[in-house]
C-alpha cells in the first residue's frame, strides 16, 4: 500500500506564482541559473541555486551556500512572496506542453516506504549529489523540490483529481518555455488517501537524489530527536504523483567522440556483424529495437535481432542496454558509460538536429538516436529490483520548483 498525506504548504502568493516558479536545480548550472534569475528576486532559484547570490568564485558546496539557501527561503516568506496555508491540503498540478498534458497530485510520501523499497527506484545515485541535497534539506528544514513519482493508473484517483479540477485554480500561468502550469488546492483528501492505500507500489520516475536525501535528512533529524515518534513532518517528503498512462518519456541519445581508431569502413563492418545495418534511415527510429546512427553526414539504420528484445531479463532487453552491449562497449570501447569522457548523453528534448550539429563539429564522431523507453519498461525494471542503464529516461515537461514547499 502507498500513503500520501496533505501538508500545510509554504507556497507563492497567487500574484507571485509565475515569478517564483523555477526550473529544477539539476537542469541548469550556476551560470544558467544566474541568468534565469536576473532581475527577479522572487525566483525560487535563489533558494535551490543559492550560489547565484554569492561571489562567482564561491565553491558551490561551501557552508555559506547552504546558509544563503536558508536565508533566501526566509526572505521570500518575510516579503510575503511565499505564504503558509492554514490547513493541510493536497494539490492537483497540471502541466501542458504542446499537445501533451499530465496531471499529478502534490503531497507528502513516506520515508519509511522509501527505505523499505515500497517506493521503487530504477537508478543508482551519486554520493556527492546525495551529500549536497541532504545538506540543502537540513539547512532549509524543508524539501524545496518535489520528487517525481508514478503509479499504475487508478480510476478512483482519476475521479478525485477530475473533481478537484472543477474548482477555481490557485495558479494558472505559462512559463517562458511555453509550458502551462495550473495548480488546484483541496482540503477534502480522505477519499484519495484511501485510494492510494490500495495502490501496490509507487515508482521514482525522476528525483532519485532528492528522495535519497530526504531519507538521509530524516535519519539526521531522528537521531537528534530523543522524543522521535515517527509522526514528525521530517518523516515525509514532497512528491508529485502522476498516473503512468499520462507520462511521456523522451529518448536519451548518445554521441561518441571517436571511432576508437577504426576507419568508417571498418566501423560500419563491425556494426553490421552485430546489428542489421541499412544505409538510409530517418533521424528518429520508429520502434523498439531500432536505432538511427549519424556518421559522416549520413543517417544509417540499425536493427537488433528480435531475440534480444524478447530476452526475459528486463534490463538486457532494453534498447540502451543492447546498444551498450553490442556497439558502445565491444566496438567503441565505452566500457563504463557512467564515467567515460568519450561519450555525451543528449536529451531528446534537444532534437536530432543537436546530434547532427555535434557530429558535424567533430569529424570522426558518431551519434545514436534511440527509441524512447516506455513507463511500463521502467516499472518492470524497478519491480525486478534492478537499475536502468545510465541516462535511459528524459521526462518532459519538467516539474517547476517553488510552487509547493514542504517545511518541517
Amino acid at each position: 500500500m502507498a500513503h500520501i498525506r496533505p501538508l500545510r504548504a509554504l507556497r507563492p502568493h497567487p500574484d507571485q506564482a509565475h515569478r517564483v516558479a523555477s526550473v529544477p536545480y539539476d537542469v541548469v548550472d550556476t551560470a544558467e541559473a544566474r541568468a534565469l534569475a536576473a532581475g527577479n528576486p522572487a525566483s525560487f532559484l535563489h533558494v535551490i541555486r543559492p550560489e547565484i547570490d554569492l561571489p562567482e568564485t564561491t565553491d558551490i558546496h561551501a557552508d555559506e551556500v547552504y546558509a544563503q539557501a536558508a536565508a533566501g527561503l526566509e526572505r521570500l516568506g518575510d516579503e510575503g512572496i511565499l505564504v503558509r496555508d492554514e490547513q493541510p491540503a493536497l494539490y492537483v498540478y497540471r502541466q501542458v506542453m504542446g499537445a501533451h498534458s499530465q496531471v499529478g497530485i502534490v503531497g507528502c510520501c513516506s520515508v519509511d516506504e522509501y527505505d523499505a523499497d515500497r517506493i521503487k527506484k530504477h537508478e543508482r545515485t551519486r554520493e556527492d549529489k546525495e551529500n549536497d541535497r541532504t545538506r540543502h534539506v537540513i539547512s532549509l528544514s524543508a524539501h524545496a523540490g518535489p520528487v517525481f513519482l508514478t503509479y499504475r493508473d487508478d480510476d478512483a484517483i482519476d475521479a478525485w483529481v477530475e473533481g478537484v479540477m472543477t474548482t477555481s485554480p490557485l495558479y494558472d500561468f505559462t512559463a517562458v518555455d511555453g509550458v502551462v502550469h495550473t495548480v488546484w488546492r483541496s482540503t477534502h483528501c480522505r477519499s484519495v488517501m484511501e485510494s492510494f492505500e490500495r495502490v501496490e507500489s509507487l515508482y521514482v520516475a525522476d528525483g532519485h537524489h532528492r528522495s535519497a536525501s530526504a531519507s538521509r535528512a530524516r535519519a539526521v533529524r531522528r537521531e537528534a530527536n530523543p522524543a522521535h515518534s515517527g509522526e514528525e513532518d521530517y518523516n515525509r517528503f514532497l512528491a508529485v504523483l502522476f498516473p503512468a498512462g499520462q507520462l511521456k518519456i523522451l529518448a536519451y541519445n548518445r554521441v561518441v567522440h571517436d571511432l576508437a581508431g577504426l576507419s568508417i569502413t571498418e566501423f560500419l563492418a563491425r556494426v553490421g556483424e552485430v546489428l542489421s545495418l541499412s544505409e538510409s534511415a530517418a533521424p528518429s527510429p520508429g520502434n523498439r529495437g531500432a536505432f538511427s546512427m549519424y556518421l559522416s553526414g549520413r543517417w544509417y539504420g540499425l536493427d537488433a535481432p528480435p531475440a534480444l528484445l524478447e530476452a526475459p531479463d528486463p534490463v538486457a532487453s532494453l534498447d540502451a542496454a543492447i546498444l551498450q552491449d553490442r556497439v558502445l562497449g565491444p566496438i567503441l570501447g565505452i566500457d563504463d558509460p557512467r564515467t567515460s569522457l568519450r561519450v555525451d548523453f543528449v536529451g531528446g528534448i534537444r532534437g536530432t538536429q543537436e546530434l547532427e550539429k555535434r557530429v558535424d563539429a567533430r569529424p570522426g564522431s558518431v551519434a545514436f538516436s534511440l527509441y524512447p523507453l516506455s513507463v511500463e519498461q521502467l516499472m518492470g525494471v524497478a519491480d525486478a529490483g534492478r537499475v536502468l542503464p545510465p541516462k535511459s529516461t528524459w521526462f518532459e515537461p519538467k516539474l517547476r520548483s517553488g510552487l509547493v514547499v514542504h517545511s518541517f
